[in-house]
């Protein structure tokens, strides 16, 4: 009688073989078929940045905002609000995702030299949220937590337009927080 394969396993190897085939797709520079930049190209790619930089920038901020933030001062983390658990998986969502948009900000902004100049000494603050938001979906965030993380966003919008790359906070929706 052959014997099932749980589906936790099958799960692992489908995971595993999707990770090594996006793996395997490199950019082409290792195979030595980059394509020679031109001078229009060179604009467009940091024209390209700036954009980039500003949709990721303004999707932390428009997440830290209303599922981190707005939730807090009004009150929704502490023990016994209605609503509590929900609010606080959603903020521990909106923590990985803010970290993960503006670490992708960060990296849109090194096309860019001005924007580089001006993120690079972001990057020291952004890696301080990385544990937030399992510090968040715990329920163990304070004060001093939630203004990291309005500290975080206000100094990369500054620094955005001090570059020339406006960022205008824009709410995710719950489904791009769990994806």
């Amino acid at each position: 009688m052959p014997r099932s394969v749980p589906r936790g396993v099958v799960a692992l190897l489908l995971s595993c073989a999707l990770l090594l085939t996006t793996a395997a797709c490199g950019d082409g520079d290792a195979q030595g078929t980059a394509a020679t930049p031109t001078a229009s190209a060179g604009f467009e790619r940091q024209k390209l940045a700036k954009a980039r930089f500003a949709a990721n920038a303004g999707l932390a901020a428009g997440a830290a905002y209303q599922w981190i933030v707005k939730p807090y001062r009004a009150g929704t983390f502490q023990k016994g609000a209605d609503g509590r658990t929900f609010a606080l998986v959603k903020a521990g969502l909106a923590g990985a995702f803010t970290y993960n948009r503006l670490k992708a900000a960060v990296d849109n902004a090194k096309g860019d030299p001005l924007l580089s100049r001006a993120v690079a000494p972001l990057s020291a603050g952004i890696e301080s949220l990385k544990d937030l938001g399992t510090k968040l979906r715990k329920g163990e965030v304070g004060d001093v937590d939630v203004g990291a993380f309005e500290d975080v966003i206000n100094s990369v919008k500054d620094a955005g337009r001090s570059a020339g790359a406006e960022v205008v906070d824009k709410v995710p929706s719950t489904t791009q927080l769990g994806g």
